[in-house]
């Protein structure tokens, strides 16, 4: 029986090379192809180093992405772009503006995906930014309201997720960090959803992270996925206290290191915690995992962080089969 399989929410951080690399290439500085070639070099970094960690389900860390509803609305017919808009902290992006029906024109993700499915044995996770998440961090000047904006990115993100599978991914993500800041439209962030993940034989997976998952909790077997991640480090694990009282039915990607620190936890830490979330959860209920992406982080905190995540997990996993 698989149990306690350790993976990574999705994004890690990007060498300094491509990261000048990105920054010429906006100023028409950079080749494109010169540019895809150093992104596909960043890409098999990550996933030898994955591998060489020891982490059971890879993901290409998003090396050829930026922001992650501005990446979508980039490949998507409908969408512009508006001025700088400040995300957090001293980051900022381009908003999207849906000028027009959206439209799919072409695969978004699935080329990447079967680049990095390409270098590894181990299975790489489709990773896609959810149709209410894309909806909320947009401007809407087309649709006639925010109903109909996130029903009609589910469908877009539904092909691609079907394009995904049919690729051969086993494992696909859907993003939807805008759930736990919106609860009053849960019931539209659960029926965009479903749409997406309706009939896809894949394990599917929603990360949330951030958000007031007290309140949160009661909704979250209704999320129409296999699997939920949350962020529990971040919040040292207060949040198993909601999951005592409501008995999850689905499986649970259990954030153990936290993604917004320079602090490399101790194994001895994360296995005590581990134990913890065992109290609550089943073993094969939980896959491990940093708390969200770690692209923010330098790329030898993000190895530590994975390190320490292979590590504490093997501890626990080899007390619990002994």
């Amino acid at each position: 029986m698989s149990m306690l399989l350790t993976t990574s929410v999705g994004s890690l951080p990007k060498p300094d090379y491509l990261a000048t690399a990105r920054s010429r290439a906006r100023k028409g500085e950079l080749d494109p192809k010169e540019l895809r070639r150093l992104e596909e070099q960043a890409t098999r970094d990550w996933i030898a180093r994955q591998e060489e960690l020891g982490i059971d389900i890879i993901v290409d860390g998003e090396q050829y992405r930026g922001d992650m509803v501005a990446y979508f609305a980039e490949q998507l017919e409908g969408f512009q772009t508006s001025s700088l808009v400040r995300s957090y902290g001293n980051r900022y992006y381009r908003k999207p503006v849906i000028a027009k029906k959206i439209r799919r024109k072409r695969p978004m993700t699935i080329g990447w995906w079967k680049f990095a499915q390409g270098l590894t044995k181990r299975p790489v996770k489709g990773m896609l930014t959810g149709p209410y998440t894309i909806m909320d961090w947009s401007f809407n000047e087309y649709y006639p309201s925010r109903r109909a904006t996130a029903l009609a990115l589910a469908e877009v993100v539904r092909e691609e997720a079907k394009g995904l599978e049919r690729a051969g991914a086993q494992y696909i993500q859907i993003d939807e960090p805008a759930i736990s800041t919106r609860l009053d439209e849960i019931d539209l962030a659960i029926e965009a959803l479903g749409i997406v993940t309706k009939g896809l034989r894949a394990k599917t997976i929603t990360h949330i992270c951030y958000g007031n998952f007290q309140a949160l909790a009661p909704k979250l077997n209704r999320l129409p996925v296999d699997q939920i991640d949350l962020e529990f480090a971040n919040r040292k694990f207060e949040l198993l206290d909601a999951f005592k009282r409501l008995k999850l039915r689905k499986e649970i990607g259990l954030g153990v290191v936290d993604v917004h620190s320079h602090r490399i936890e101790s194994r001895e830490e994360v296995v005590a915690n581990l134990k913890k979330a065992l109290k609550v959860f089943k073993p094969e209920q939980i896959y491990v995992d940093p708390d969200c992406g770690l692209k923010t982080r330098t790329v030898d905190e993000a190895v530590g962080k994975l390190r320490v995540v292979v590590e504490a997990t093997r501890a626990v996993r080899e007390e619990l089969l002994n």
